[in-house]
């Protein structure tokens, strides 16, 4: 026999599931704070945050108690134990906010780690409060504001990376010591960028001169480089980071590693790209970002006080980000529709004709002329509307 259940049915099992889980979190939360300060401490009126990750996160109230704790707090629980083969979001996260806590407070771009025990698989961190984010700077309709939080971020970003320039080590051996790989191994970019070329003759008839593939191998290789690695929170989310007084705090670091920073720098070039909702940004503020973020990390990198340098070495990093992100995004596009601006399609659209541009600044003629190829193509597909729109507050 079949039993069919309601709406509001479902909606109340999804409730008490909820609830189950914030029940746990803070019974986590409660026995990792009592071990950790060696005596009872009750967390009341919890708040579910609802995220988009793995982690039950809950906003509690701490029960007066003798020690120096704040007012409130933010528990992250991992329930469930990571997939055979794959990352620990718990493992990374844990080790992330270790590696801050050890520095100085002015160099700690993210809250600092209270308590944390990878037996419950469970962090206890400082609560930020109802900051907002980068995101609702960027959806309102002050532009000034969204300006500052977007010059903050990239200082932050770029504090970040000067601050953990010369601490590889130590993020792997934190890593090792709650139980991880040796080091965080990172995905086959060669076979990765591979797949490409393929996509691109497949679904737009553009194939890759040779000068373009050896470009790409250049890329692979810089990204491989022992040189300019930094942690990186990889999820560069405007969601995941907090417009705070002391500047922009960046939030979950469940796919935190080390890798070469200028990953993260090429972000800059084309800002959230992997957010499927991203939106784009007015003339000379991705310029604006990369001398902020410049500023803060030249003084461990003294080769980037050099434009031209700076400029070769963003120019590469943001050829692999577009095909790495072409090779994530094209198959799943409808090549046969014309784009709203507010589309995937529009956005890869626009951070080809990115690359076309900022590849010819940098003289690197053969990726200009491919990447305006490939954005053609694209664009007599996709129809004349094909331009991605701005974040409201430039609209």
């Amino acid at each position: 026999m079949t039993v069919e259940t309601s709406s509001s049915g479902d909606a109340g099992v999804r409730a008490g599931a909820g609830e189950l889980a914030v029940a746990a979190a803070v019974g986590a939360g409660e026995a990792v704070l009592s071990r950790r300060f060696g005596s009872a401490i009750t967390l009341v009126s919890p708040e579910h945050l609802v995220g988009s990750g793995p982690a039950t996160v809950v906003r509690a109230r701490v029960v007066s108690s003798s020690f120096a704790l704040p007012r409130t707090l933010v528990v992250k629980h991992y329930p469930d134990q990571p997939e055979p083969g794959h990352g620990d979001p718990f493992a990374q996260e844990a080790v992330s906010y270790q590696l801050f806590t050890a520095l100085a407070p002015d160099e700690r771009m993210c809250p600092e780690l209270l308590a944390h025990d990878g037996k419950d698989r469970v962090l206890v961190i400082e609560d930020l409060g109802r900051a907002p984010t980068l995101q609702d700077k960027l959806t309102t309709r002050d532009s000034r504001a969204a300006e500052r939080a977007l010059l903050s971020w990239a200082r932050s970003l770029g504090r970040l990376h000067a601050s953990t320039a010369s601490r590889e080590a130590d993020f792997n051996a934190l890593l090792r010591r709650l139980g991880g790989p040796a080091r965080i191994e990172e995905p086959d970019l060669a076979a990765r960028t591979a797949e490409v070329p393929p996509m691109l003759a497949e679904l737009l008839g553009v194939t890759v001169p040779d000068a373009v593939h050896e470009r790409l191998a250049a890329a692979v290789a810089q990204a491989k480089t022992a040189a300019f690695r930094a942690f990186s929170p990889a999820e560069l989310s405007p969601d995941n980071n907090l417009v705070t007084g002391s500047g922009v705090r960046f939030l979950d670091f469940e796919r935190g590693r080390v890798r070469t920073a200028l990953v993260d720098a090429a972000c800059l070039r084309l800002p959230f790209a992997s957010c499927p909702d991203a939106l784009a940004l007015p003339a000379g503020m991705s310029e604006a970002m990369i001398a902020a973020w410049r500023a803060e990390v030249v003084s461990v990198w003294p080769s980037f006080a050099d434009d031209t340098e700076l400029a070769e070495q963003l120019t590469v990093s943001e050829l692999l980000l577009v095909w790495l992100i072409t090779r994530e995004m094209l198959p799943r596009l409808d090549l046969t529709r014309h784009a709203t601006p507010v589309s995937r399609e529009a956005a890869l659209v626009t951070w080809w004709r990115e690359l076309a541009k900022h590849a010819g600044y940098a003289r690197h003629t053969d990726v200009a002329e491919h990447a305006t190829r490939v954005a053609a193509a694209l664009g007599a597909r996709l129809g004349p509307h094909a331009d991605l729109a701005f974040y409201p507050a430039f609209r």
